[in-house]
């Protein structure tokens, strides 16, 4: 059962690989918030890893991206802070890396899958939920760019031409 779209997005404090912790308000200067559910094990968030980096660079002034991973690290030892701290200095994220180490985060937003996307309007109200793009694994061969589309839309106060697709990827590790 996904969140809705038009749902509200729930507030979080969680701490970033920069030392700082964060809540949506220090999103709020952003017309769109892109929230998105990543790990550094999963084949999956590996292939669309660049493509995040290069959309959040390309709407960085205007758009506001925040990687979140829910997933339980002693089960996934590449997902420990430490190693999250790593890979985004390592690739040189442009946004937020931050760890749900109780899972609480990606329980609220009834995520399930490492990369899943939540694109939120100015009043924070979702409207758009599932994959990046349409192809994961050949990027010369997208067609469609569902994550870019929805922020166009948005930034243009249009609707986004598409609201849900299901989202392709590794599950969440939970929690035993």
């Amino acid at each position: 059962m996904a969140l809705e779209i038009g749902h509200s997005a729930y507030d979080f404090s969680l701490p970033g690989v920069d030392g700082k912790t964060y809540s949506l308000k220090d999103f709020a200067d952003k017309p769109v918030l892109v929230l998105f559910f990543w790990c550094n094990h999963c084949p999956y968030v590996k292939a669309y890893e660049d493509r995040v980096i290069a959309l959040a660079k390309e709407f960085g002034d205007r758009v506001a991206f925040v990687a979140i991973n829910s997933n339980d690290p002693t089960q996934y030892p590449e997902d420990s802070f430490e190693k999250m701290k790593e890979r985004a200095q390592e690739k040189g994220y442009p946004f937020p890396y931050l760890f749900d180490e109780t899972q609480s985060v990606a329980h609220a937003y009834q995520a399930t899958r490492t990369p899943e996307f939540f694109v939120f309007d100015e009043e924070r109200e979702l409207k758009y939920h599932g994959r990046f793009d349409d192809n994961w694994e050949h990027p010369d061969q997208v067609k469609q760019e569902f994550v870019r589309d929805a922020i166009i839309a948005l930034l243009n106060n249009e609707v986004p031409h598409y609201s849900q697709t299901p989202p392709i990827g590794c599950t969440i590790k939970w929690k035993q």
